[in-house]
């Protein structure tokens, strides 16, 4: 059995990876270190869907309204759901903690989708990105390097091409103009990604992920966003006036991606690949406001304002690299997408609309 550590497993797309690799028969162990950048309960919740409870959890059922027990940093908790997995909470930025991990599991693969998230985020609180998304990812790169594994598989983002005006974008563009923190760390991580790769022969793949979406998303990205204002009466703020694209791309799309990379069993050419993982199908803002009014079956009212800062008005993947890798492409229509979300959100929310 193949163990592969997935860090972020708290996370949004960690989780869902974490259930697929869980199910497709790997070993997995997880870590996070939960912070409070949103809703720990969200994040709690999530665990609890693959069976990681505190150990003072006595009630090991779920639900949307419940409070979970926190969990201590450092507790090795074995899933009550999935006996292959087991949860570690822990901060990349314990170099001595990662290492020490490494050398104990012996790791097959690795899939780094812990960072600090969040364009606006990283212009009022740049502290974090760069302990986060600097320190803890050079940590995993230290460890690879010390304990060699397959392929080591780490989340990048589109907003590391900035305000590239030449639109599908291919990871062949530059992308020297990042235009907020979090994008400036994504391409610090591909630079020290592509040194440790060509130094020390380590297989590494990068993947800049197109806006994620889908049940169990960040309640602050705009999905989350939009749905919240929907269901309370709350009118919804849309900046550059609506004028702005975003090639919204499903979870689960994302997760299969990831796991054709793990099945892979040919060489690639050279030991770092890069791919761009999107739907290659940009949506206008307003319309995607609309496909959710249409799903919550409610014409929510609009503020219209400018740009923010950090901000891009078109997101767009061309994902031709990882189609010839992996012969896969995302294509999830975005109203399947927006149903399953929205479906998921009343239930989880308990909102009536």
């Amino acid at each position: 059995m193949q163990k592969v550590l997935i860090t972020g497993t708290a996370g949004f797309i960690g989780f869902y990876l974490a259930k697929k690799l869980l199910r497709e028969g790997f070993e997995v162990v997880g870590i996070d270190n939960i912070n409070n950048y949103y809703d720990i309960n969200l994040k709690y919740a999530r665990l609890a869907e693959t069976g990681i409870y505190s150990p003072q959890e006595k009630n090991h059922s779920g639900g949307e309204n419940k409070i979970y027990k926190e969990i201590d940093f450092g507790k090795e908790i074995t899933s009550v759901v999935y006996p292959h997995y087991r949860f570690i909470r822990m901060k990349l930025e314990d170099k001595e903690a990662i290492l020490s991990l490494f050398q104990k599991e012996n790791f097959n693969y690795v899939v780094n989708l812990a960072a600090q998230a969040g364009v606006r985020y990283s212009i009022v609180n740049p502290d974090v990105y760069i302990q986060s998304n600097i320190n803890g990812f050079f940590n995993i790169l230290e460890a690879c390097r010390h304990f060699p594994v397959i392929n080591l598989i780490y989340a990048s983002s589109s907003s590391v091409y900035g305000d590239n005006a030449k639109v599908p974008f291919s990871v062949d563009d530059k992308v020297d103009t990042p235009v907020s923190l979090y994008a400036a760390t994504k391409k610090s991580n591909e630079m020290m990604a592509y040194t440790y790769s060509h130094l020390y022969h380590i297989p590494i793949t990068g993947l800049r992920f197109f806006t994620v979406y889908g049940p169990w998303g960040r309640p602050d990205m705009a999905p989350s966003l939009f749905a919240k204002a929907i269901t309370s009466g709350n009118a919804i703020k849309v900046f550059n006036n609506g004028d702005m694209e975003r090639d919204f791309t499903y979870v689960e799309d994302i997760v299969e991606s990831v796991f054709k990379i793990l099945q892979l069993k040919d060489k690639p050419d050279k030991n770092y690949q890069l791919h761009n993982i999107g739907n290659g199908k940009p949506v206008n803002l307003l319309n995607f406001i609309e496909i959710m009014e249409d799903a919550f079956d409610v014409k929510a009212e609009k503020i219209f304002l400018p740009m923010q800062p950090g901000d891009v008005k078109i997101t767009w993947a061309d994902t031709a690299s990882l189609e010839h890798r992996t012969g896969y492409k995302p294509d999830t229509n975005l109203k399947k997408g927006i149903k399953e979300f929205t479906g998921w959100f009343k239930q989880f929310y308990n909102t009536s609309n």
